[in-house]
């Protein structure tokens, strides 16, 4: 097969071996993947996939399943399917547990259903499961325009909660608006300002992707009980920290990764996103928001937009 090979921190779409598949696991053969931030840090060295897991590129994909482990129950060949994965979708095929994969939506193509399993998951998993996040609170997404913001955004329209962002540009912050968000704050020199006109008591979640400089400002803005839960360090990887007003306001720092989690906990995450999200994508009440679908060829470009913050929404890869 052909897969994403990285050479002086280049791409190339190249020859490689074909993965092997386990008793419990199904063989996707690729339709298309998505770009994640995590695909740029990877390509950059900074971020190793998780022991086991293919050091290819690629966290999510769309397909059909060409073979099955002998124990697998639920899926079956000739299947299409969506699939969470720990690395490997920048590829004509890749193996996955059969746990994190799901049939893809009523609603969507094989090509749309690629920008699903990263975004949702990940704010299903951080909002919902780490975050015990309830109707009616307050929720700040930072790059609000991003496949994550633009997921959590509809989940809070759809699940009775208030979302608010900061973003890049102003047309990022009406695209958000315009989505179900309350209001939002364009962001300038790597830092945001206050949501107190807003949320005077304070936001219930933060959910951010940037760490680092945005620390002091997410707790000013967090409210009693509030939870901040850190993603990912765009931003950096120290922040200052007011232990006396942490403690006062009885906050909690939750830092959270999806990738390194169990096949497991994975598992369970998108077991809950099939019966509680899958119905939304079939009624059409949610669905990806996509900037622009790309050919595989075209990797590097994509990853350009995507560092560049050109994109509002996820870029699809598509593979066959």
């Amino acid at each position: 097969m052909k897969a994403i090979q990285i050479n002086e921190g280049k791409m190339f779409w190249e020859e490689t071996s074909l993965p092997t598949y386990g008793d419990s696991e199904v063989l996707i053969k690729i339709k298309a993947t998505a770009v994640n931030r995590a695909d740029l840090a990877q390509k950059a060295g900074l971020y190793p996939p998780p022991p086991g897991a293919s050091q290819i590129l690629g966290l999510e994909c769309s397909g059909i399943i060409e073979k099955v482990g002998n124990k697998v129950k639920n899926r079956k060949v000739g299947e299409e399917v969506t699939a969470l994965l720990s690395g490997g979708g920048y590829a004509e095929y890749v193996c996955c547990p059969e746990n994190h994969v799901l049939p893809i939506p009523k609603s969507l193509t094989l090509l749309e259903s690629a920008a699903i399993p990263e975004v949702f998951a990940t704010c299903w998993f951080n909002l919902f499961m780490e975050g015990n996040l309830k109707t009616g609170e307050k929720v700040l997404f930072h790059a609000g325009a991003s496949g994550i913001g633009t997921a959590g955004i509809q989940l809070c329209r759809e699940f009775g909660c208030y979302s608010y962002v900061t973003a890049g540009t102003e047309e990022k912050v009406n695209f958000c608006v315009e989505l179900g968000s309350e209001e939002g704050i364009v962001r300038s020199e790597n830092r945001y300002g206050s949501f107190k006109n807003y949320c005077p008591d304070g936001l219930n979640i933060i959910l951010d992707p940037v760490g680092g400089n945005y620390f002091e400002e997410n707790l000013n803005n967090l409210a009693i009980d509030g939870r901040l839960i850190i993603i990912g360090i765009l931003g950096g990887i120290e922040g200052k920290l007011n232990i006396g007003h942490l403690l006062m306001k009885r906050q909690k720092i939750i830092g959270s990764t999806i990738r390194s989690r169990s096949i497991k906990v994975k598992g369970q995450v998108m077991e809950q996103l099939f019966y509680k999200i899958w119905p939304l994508f079939n009624a059409r009440k949610i669905k990806p928001i996509i900037y622009k679908t790309m050919n595989i060829n075209e990797a590097e470009n994509a990853h350009q937009i995507m560092s560049e913050n050109n994109n509002i929404g996820k870029i699809v890869l598509e593979i066959s």
